[in-house]
């Protein structure tokens, strides 16, 4: 399943309206891309979520909310790649992200979010091969920090705060405790706009990494009871059913 790799000034008015807006639509668009997705991410299918981002990587003309989304898609394949030892593949996907990031870059498009992603790249990154965190971990955590600083309402900046914290070893700073709070806080923020919950693998994904930093703190009831969210929003995400919400009930009895 998608995953993270083992190891994420203030704006002008209409920056914060197009913040705003792609917050509300970021994993959300496309009309028949949004449903194709999320079925895609409940059902871990990921042939058809590869067929969807080459498609769109392929397309010549795209708008920059376009290449936004799926940079979003690209960075849900990517972690994918990575948690399969997927190698190859995933260094080449985060290659055209990133050429995709230039792109928004170039036109200060939603630098809030794009700092965001290079944060997530970096992480990456790391992930395939961890020999480089010393030099490539403060880029990470520079883009992470500025994303919130671009915008604090951005809740996938936090994501990528808390997934710093989750992934850095303790002996250099890293906090499970401070990565749930970074995970919640996202949340809260996710949250604020209803609309964009509905068929949203992000915000799925999120709880995930919520219940899991829960799981590994050993406070198995939050867990269970995340994942209890998590399945009644999508009963059918057998991935979740079959996988870490019976271990955490197995956790709960022992």
């Amino acid at each position: 399943m998608i995953s993270s790799p083992n190891h994420r000034s203030s704006l002008p008015l209409k920056g914060l309206k197009v913040i705003a807006l792609l917050i509300l639509t970021i994993g959300c668009v496309h009309g028949n891309d949004k449903v194709l997705l999320y079925n895609a991410y409940i059902r871990n299918d990921m042939a058809t979520w590869k067929t969807i981002i080459d498609r769109l990587q392929q397309q010549e003309k795209k708008s920059s909310d376009m290449l936004l989304s799926l940079v979003n898609y690209q960075y849900g394949y990517i972690g994918w790649c990575i948690g399969m030892d997927k190698v190859k593949e995933a260094e080449n996907y985060i290659a055209q992200a990133r050429e995709n990031l230039e792109q928004l870059e170039k036109k200060k498009y939603a630098l809030s979010m794009v700092y965001a992603y290079r944060s997530s790249f970096y992480g990456y990154e790391i992930g395939l091969e961890a020999i480089r965190a010393p030099f490539i971990g403060p880029k990470c955590i520079k883009y992470a920090k500025g994303a919130i600083e671009l915008d604090p309402a951005n809740h996938f900046a936090w994501v990528q705060q808390g997934n710093i914290q989750y992934y850095m070893p303790s002996a250099f700073g890293g906090s499970v405790e401070e990565a749930l709070r970074n995970f919640l806080k996202a949340k809260t923020l996710m949250e604020k706009n209803r609309d964009s919950l509905p068929q949203n693998w992000n915000y799925l994904h999120l709880l995930t990494l919520i219940a899991q930093a829960y799981s590994d703190l050993n406070d198995y009831q939050s867990a269970r009871a995340t994942y209890e969210t998590i399945l009644k929003i999508e009963p059918g995400f057998q991935w979740i059913k079959d996988e870490f919400y019976t271990k955490v009930l197995q956790n709960i009895r022992n």
